[in-house]
């Protein structure tokens, strides 16, 4: 089934009204064969707002990102739906929260090699949408929504696929006993993660040790290759999810050690794509985002980045888990060193993309992400005025404007119990972005405008079963 009946499958030939119809021909931002840009996503995996140099880092130098803040958009209040992998990787493919399509569980917080469930076949991904509009598409990298065929990118609108299916510290094979040594020494044999290409693996376990490396340059290949028609292409890196590799190209090259080494050769593979679109001349004509699927995995230590002034790290609610360090770069459109301070996701990814494709976002489905061509153009506000603080299936937190009340809080990890707070603590996030200073007790009118909102938006969530939970079959 090609990609248009497949749309048209998902969304059950839905009618639409002839003056409807009439007016998208109309739309400005309906782009033509010569104008629609190349799309380029670059996803980091548990990097911190704290680890790239133009965020603040001391030590870990990153030329290549700090040239794409210099020449594009730098965002300071940028979310991704989730604190963890699968729940946000699904989000910024389907521009929805995770709720609505199942995956995410309060069981189980990812996908493992034993589940058998992932990214529905009933969701819209990124991909699809833009393959309906002309786009070439590709996966390089982890894909972490679902390692059974029918849940690879291959089944979800990619032309291609090259990566790993899951995290690179699952299929674990070292001896227990070791506990955690094994990341402060990591070596490819205590993993017997897969390679992939499309549908089969070629590699296992995988030489880690190369992955960025061979990642960057399956990117290249693609841009070369489809130079001459619209691409979308996915890069979504390993790393710095722990265990962590480099090449000997990066061994012992940042003052910040194997954590700084990591980084600095994603920065790396950042420069030899941006290399490429300017050799090309695609530069004016491709879109490139950097961002990060959740914040950084503090208990790792040394291992783990650093949020830098924002609270706690991966897996928690806190800013620390979600808020991520985004740049955008369009040479010719984004004014260059512009820095935006507008709320976004990286579900706006989603529609906004569609948008300068010149596509239709899905009309039958909710879809969280907005269009942000006003913000990166600088030629209005931004639309999103809300965020949702989702832990699997529990609604934590409600950011509205530049106020956060948490209902419910817990650590990221470990035993402690939930805990619900009545009345929500409160934090002004731009007076007091590392939530420090609960001022619930002098803001009541914020609270119930707060309560309200998140109570407005849980009545458009409709339970669906968790994709997390259904078990591999034997």
């Amino acid at each position: 089934m090609n990609c248009s009946a497949r749309i048209d499958s998902k969304l059950k030939r839905t009618a639409f009204p002839l003056f409807f119809l009439f007016s998208l021909l109309l739309l400005p931002n309906v782009a033509s064969a010569e104008t629609k840009p190349n799309i380029i996503v670059v996803y980091a995996d548990d990097l911190g707002y704290g680890d790239l140099a133009c965020f603040g880092h001391p030590t870990i130098k990153t030329p290549h990102l700090d040239q794409m803040a210099a020449e594009g958009m730098k965002f300071t209040q940028f979310y991704s739906a989730a604190p963890v992998c699968t729940p946000s990787r699904a989000a910024l493919l389907t521009g929805r929260y995770p709720i609505r399509s199942g995956m995410c569980s309060d069981k189980r917080r990812v996908l493992f090699p034993n589940s058998g469930g992932g990214l529905p076949s009933s969701e819209i991904t990124l991909a699809e949408a833009l393959k309906e509009t002309g786009y070439q598409t590709a996966c390089v990298g982890k894909w972490h929504l679902g390692h059974l065929p029918e849940f690879l990118p291959t089944s979800h609108g990619f032309d291609s696929y090259y990566g790993i299916p899951y995290s690179n510290d699952m299929d674990r094979v070292a001896e227990r006993k070791l506990g955690r040594k094994i990341f402060l020494d990591p070596k490819v044999k205590y993993w017997n993660v897969p390679l992939m290409r499309d549908t089969k693996v070629i590699e296992r376990p995988a030489d880690q040790t190369t992955i960025t490396k061979r990642y960057t340059e399956a990117a290249v290949k693609f841009i070369q290759k489809n130079q001459k028609q619209p691409f979308y292409l996915y890069l979504a890196h390993s790393m710095p999810h722990v265990p962590l590799f480099r090449s000997k190209e990066f061994v012992d090259k940042s003052l910040r050690g194997l954590y700084g080494d990591v980084i600095e050769e994603i920065d790396w593979s950042v420069g030899q794509i941006l290399q490429e679109l300017k050799s090309l001349g695609l530069d004016q004509n491709t879109i490139v985002w950097f961002s990060s699927d959740n914040g950084p995995w503090l208990i790792f230590d040394q291992h783990g980045g650093s949020a830098g002034l924002l609270r706690e790290g991966k897996g928690s609610t806190w800013e620390g888990g979600m808020r991520e360090p985004t740049l955008a770069w369009w040479p010719g459109h984004i004014p260059s060193g512009s820095v935006s301070q507008e709320l976004g996701s990286t579900m706006d990814i989603f529609t906004t993309s569609i948008k300068l494709a010149g596509g239709n976002v899905p009309a039958d489905r909710v879809v969280d992400g907005v269009d942000l061509t006003s913000v990166l153009m600088d030629t209005g506000k931004g639309l999103r005025d809300e965020m949702v603080y989702y832990r699997g299936t529990k609604l934590m937190a409600f950011r509205k404007g530049p106020w956060k009340a948490h209902f419910i809080t817990k650590p990221a990890y470990g035993k402690e119990p939930f805990q619900e707070h009545d009345p929500p603590v409160l934090y002004h996030l731009e007076h007091d972005p590392s939530e420090k200073h609960d001022v619930a007790k002098d803001h009541p009118e914020v609270i119930k405008e707060l309560l309200a909102a998140a109570k407005k938006h849980q009545q458009t969530v409709k339970p669906v079963p968790s994709q997390l939970e259904i078990p591999l079959a034997k």
